[in-house]
């Protein structure tokens, strides 16, 4: 939760799941968002270390792509966990 409480990371982190398995890569990542590389990799770091993301190496670019199986296990976790006190009603 820590590494989406973020902004900058939210917001990567939500077009990389609008983006699907393909993913993106870094280089595209930060012209998306007129991110410097080095600001792009620092957040990239911080998402691939909590796990939400994952890369993989295409020729010279490393592509970067939602881990929607930890992605699934966290909404889970919060429907179950977050709405128990007010009966399920989320």
């Amino acid at each position: 939760m820590g590494a989406l409480a973020q902004e900058s990371r939210l917001e990567v982190f939500r077009l990389l799941v609008r983006t699907g398995a393909a993913g993106m890569a870094a280089g595209d990542l930060s012209s998306y968002f007129k991110m410097p590389p080095a600001t792009m990799s620092f957040h990239l770091k911080e998402l691939s270390n909590a796990g939400l993301i994952t890369s993989r190496r295409e020729s010279r670019s490393i592509i970067y792509s939602v881990n929607y199986e930890l992605m699934q296990e966290l909404l889970g976790f919060l429907m179950e966990n977050c709405c128990a006190d007010n009966g399920g009603k989320c």
